[in-house]
């Protein structure tokens, strides 16, 4: 994907890349943090992002899933990715695909929406009981509660042709054109397209808590709060930084990946184009994390200062004025500083 850049001589200004939204006064609920390209509004947070107890990314799309059972959609729609369906209430997890979403109820039940391709809107009539949900590029997973899978959607590649006899799963991720499942003794299994090694589970990989897959790549957290990776290494993103420990969540992008540290720090790694894998600096005391295609979210406990809107990067032409806006709350007084390339 490549940005356009403008023609004229113009002033370049980084807008924050930080994006936080907080909870109402009195509440202790999750603050959201988005960063990376926001081409689409994928990290640009609407107002009522707040109460938020888990985040899911999509290509160019985000899901936020809020404490009383509501979900919230922002970033692209060009296939109603973000049109929560009406009166979808009593969801307990989340997860967005390429341009479609899926939202796991109390109930057990599943509902889908965006993009129709493939049938991946058409949740089979035999799901039910489900316990753990995922999102692949154009093929969707199901866990129900005897610990076996259900899979729909494009099958080009064989993503939803679930290996025979495959049971005891107890979680699922889903990549471009692959599937992940995760067994109760720690194992991993892997089907679907395999051009480049993705379903090649490396043969030691043993002891695994969590799993995350994205493009042509997957991520496995141990129980020892190592991680290990396979599959595409384009930018970099199976080149797990050396010591890295301590880990206790995993998720995949693109080509970037992150892990989620014991002490609330996330350490990201692969592509950087859009700025995805570089941190927010003063982001700490993340409890969750997730990717979309080319940006990075995380659960952030509460903080003094949250933005509410972000000023945006602007191009205008040489000698110009330009006028950068900010809406932000926190404990008074607030004061604000712009920088032009690192300088105040």
């Amino acid at each position: 994907m490549q940005k356009s850049s403008a023609v004229r001589k113009s002033i370049s200004v980084i807008a924050t890349v930080l994006a936080l939204l907080c909870a109402p006064a009195g509440s202790r609920a999750a603050l959201v943090a988005a960063w990376g390209d926001n081409t689409f509004g994928e990290t640009r947070l609407p107002v009522g992002v707040n109460n938020v107890k888990a985040i899911a990314g999509g290509d160019y799309h985000s899901l936020a899933l809020r404490s009383d059972g509501s979900v919230l959609a922002w970033g692209l729609n060009n296939q109603g990715q973000i049109n929560v369906p009406s009166g979808l209430a009593n969801v307990k997890a989340i997860a967005a695909g390429g341009n479609h979403c899926l939202a796991l109820r109390v109930d057990g039940s599943v509902v889908a929406w965006g993009s129709a391709d493939a049938g991946l809107s058409n949740v089979p009539g035999n799901l039910s009981r489900a316990t753990a949900i995922a999102c692949g590029a154009l093929h969707n997973l199901a866990l129900n509660a005897a610990g076996t899978v259900i899979a729909w959607g494009d099958n080009a590649n064989g993503a939803t042709q679930v290996p025979a006899g495959l049971s005891d799963v107890t979680a699922l991720a889903a990549g471009a054109d692959h599937s992940l499942a995760l067994k109760a003794d720690g194992s991993v299994v892997a089907w679907g397209s395999n051009a480049y090694g993705q379903t090649n589970v490396p043969s030691d990989l043993s002891n695994v808590v969590a799993i995350a897959a994205h493009d042509d790549f997957n991520l496995a957290l141990k129980a020892d709060g190592t991680v290990v990776a396979w599959g595409y290494y384009y930018a970099g993103q199976t080149n797990v930084p050396v010591g890295l420990s301590n880990v206790i969540a995993v998720a995949a992008g693109y080509f970037h990946a992150l892990a989620l540290r014991s002490d609330g720090t996330i350490v990201t790694w692969g592509d950087n184009t859009y700025g995805q894998s570089v941190v927010p600096a003063g982001l700490s005391n993340a409890s969750a994390i997730a990717a979309g295609r080319y940006f990075s979210v995380a659960l952030v406990a509460d903080g003094s200062v949250q933005m509410l809107q972000n000023p945006e990067s602007q191009g205008v032409p040489y000698t110009s004025n330009v006028t950068f806006s900010v809406l932000a709350t926190g404990r008074e007084p607030l004061g604000y500083q712009w920088f032009f390339n690192g300088s105040p």
